[in-house]
């Protein structure tokens, strides 16, 4: 088996597509996109094993061996990493080439983990001759490792609590459970926002621009679980002058499992769990609404969860002392 696979041809091929990933024809290579694509491509391997919070903790010490260092200590700086939204959406896509890479791999998982690590080392140590420290690089890539791995854990496991405590004990239906992870979603960001001139006002009949971000987290979600894609997610949302409709008793009653998940994986900002939230409720719709004979049909479910989101942010925005509804 060994035999039939080319090791440097393919982990040159892999190293390409993560290059071209990040490639802009008038930019060039955006080196803090080939970190998070590295990262995601760290977490897409670590869920090949049973144990992926280990074997992501080995893939870092391995890795720390071929650097010959440590990773970079102390508090990371304010804007050191993108915004949540932007690591979910950037790491996502090194987990798909992964997950294309291992269509062609015919060697064992350790195999192509190792393989990997080996197609990073020169890149980090590359950039190192660029002014860049292999230190810094390794410790953004373990930190956008972390919360990559955290989003999905989340998604995961947020549908998993929905359904065993709103689905079986209280007999929620699967929309209910679709709504509230979205109206979640939606109240964790407006929160995020409190202090902030962006969450006073919902101005005209778009939606804000950080509503729309932490949105496309749901929307890629939902569609790479097989929800057809489309522009109808706000199809038949309610006009900007009819009365806040948020699904407040669904939220009320989701948001305390969500917050204890957040406390027991160490997920204690708003803005990333808005991110968790709509990510887990992209992947309930996709339960929902994906297949050939879904429950709920996508021309309804797609409206449901924006709808949901929308009107959430809305309604902890016009008067920021509802935030403890």
């Amino acid at each position: 088996m060994l035999t039939l696979t080319n090791k440097p041809e393919m982990g040159s091929h892999f190293y390409s597509s993560l290059i071209q990933l990040a490639a802009d024809h008038e930019r060039g290579v955006d080196g803090m996109k080939v970190i998070m694509h590295m990262a995601g491509v760290l977490v897409e391997f670590s869920l090949l094993f049973d144990d992926p919070d280990i074997a992501m903790q080995s893939g870092f010490r391995k890795l720390s061996g071929l650097l010959q260092c440590h990773p970079a200590r102390g508090i990371l700086a304010p804007y050191a990493l993108p915004p949540a939204h932007i690591i979910d959406q950037e790491t996502e896509k090194g987990r798909q080439a992964a997950r294309n890479f291992l269509e062609d791999w015919m060697d064992c998982h350790f195999e192509v983990h190792d393989l990997i690590l080996s197609v990073f080392q020169p890149v980090i140590i590359g950039w190192e001759d660029m002014g860049v420290p292999r230190e810094e690089t390794f410790r953004l890539i373990i930190e956008c490792a972390k919360k990559a791995m955290a989003f999905e854990i989340a998604a995961q496991e947020l549908c998993d609590v929905a359904i065993e405590k709103q689905v079986g004990m209280k007999g929620w239906m699967i929309g209910d459970c679709i709504a509230a992870l979205s109206g979640v979603a939606g109240r964790r960001l407006a929160i995020s926002m409190s202090g902030t001139d962006m969450c006073s006002i919902f101005r005209g009949p778009d939606m804000p621009d950080t509503l729309g971000d932490v949105a496309i987290s749901m929307t890629q979600e939902a569609v790479r679980y097989g929800v057809p894609a489309g522009s109808d997610w706000r199809f038949g949302l309610a006009a900007n002058d009819m009365p806040i409709n948020a699904p407040v008793d669904l939220v009320r009653d989701m948001e305390p499992w969500c917050l204890r998940f957040f406390r027991a994986i160490g997920v204690s900002g708003p803005y990333e769990q808005s991110v968790c939230c709509a990510k887990a409720a992209g992947r309930m719709l996709a339960v929902a609404a994906g297949g050939e004979l879904p429950e709920i049909e996508p021309a309804i479910a797609k409206p449901l969860a924006m709808s949901a989101m929308t009107e959430s942010y809305k309604y902890v925005c016009v008067d920021f002392e509802m935030v403890s509804y």
